[in-house]
């Protein structure tokens, strides 16, 4: 008898408990569409992206942060207001999610019915006033340079597997014990504003790691910044990735009436005779 009166309150509690929490409803958010952006005629260039992750709110109230797609559990019933924002992992690192500051919120009113299951697909384009800079290489004449001092190759026109791209052709470069070393740069003399969001945007296929460099240019000298590593994918898994670098805080960091190129740094890893390189779709995108 001592046994079953101890047990007794907890069991209370656990049935309180138990009808205290109600049955959710389901939120199902599908994975990102960027859409072209019509006021800029194309100007934003491919439309390729890796917007994998979404902050999301509920009549302005965080749910959490989610990659897509997802199904999440909502602890409200009714017709709310709904807002996606588009998110990033920062210079692709998975820990680091951070809402994409060039890209429109999809909003929309929804109505959640708790054991049901309300299904979005959130689409969303670049806002409107943005600044891009783009190297495509679908013009013979690329504004990627390669560095007459320090480069043992350059890259070649490659159109072999374009897979999930727009346009015809991608930068090939092939690293071997001969020609170990690429080092390429922008000539776009970009003035970019100290204080705004600004980033590179890299669409990249390697089994060879890959360096980028912020190069400050002002009347004082030029400064290369190393910036974020683009790391080797194994031969037999190797994939089109895309990345996003956060250029804001070394821009911050320079001279006054500097500008920026971008630049790529790479010498064949340790231990490999062979690897290979593509590369596609650098933007510079600014307020």
């Amino acid at each position: 008898m001592l046994k079953f009166y101890f047990f007794l309150p907890l069991l209370f509690l656990l049935t309180t408990c138990g009808k205290n929490n109600p049955d959710p409803s389901w939120l199902q958010i599908n994975a990102w569409t960027l859409n072209a952006n019509p006021n800029y005629g194309g100007a934003e260039g491919s439309l390729n992206h890796n917007i994998s992750e979404a902050w999301v709110y509920v009549n302005d109230e965080i749910m959490g942060v989610f990659q897509l797609p997802c199904k999440i559990p909502i602890l409200k019933a009714g017709t709310f207001n709904i807002k996606i924002m588009p998110a990033i992992r920062n210079n692709g690192i998975a820990s680091t999610k951070k809402i994409y500051p060039f890209l429109d919120t999809y909003e929309t009113t929804g109505t959640l019915v708790q054991n049901q299951t309300l299904v979005l697909s959130p689409y969303t384009k670049y806002k409107d006033n943005i600044s891009f800079t783009i190297e495509d290489f679908e013009d013979i004449n690329s504004s990627l340079i390669p560095d007459p001092n320090t480069s043992a190759t350059t890259f070649q026109l490659s159109n072999t597997n374009l897979q999930w791209f727009n346009g015809n052709y991608y930068a090939k470069i092939n690293l071997n014990a001969v020609d170990s070393s690429w080092v390429a740069y922008t000539n776009w003399t970009s003035h970019v504003t100290k204080g705004k969001d600004a980033y590179l945007e890299v669409d990249y296929h390697t089994t060879n790691t890959i360096t980028t460099e912020l190069i400050e240019i002002s009347p004082s000298g030029t400064v290369p910044r190393i910036n974020i590593g683009m790391n080797a994918q194994t031969p037999n898994t190797v994939t089109w990735r895309k990345i996003y670098i956060d250029l804001k805080e070394l821009i911050a960091a320079g001279a006054s009436g500097a500008y920026f190129e971008q630049g790529f740094v790479a010498t064949l890893d340790s231990g490999k005779t062979d690897t290979e390189i593509w590369i596609d779709n650098i933007k510079l995108v600014h307020f």
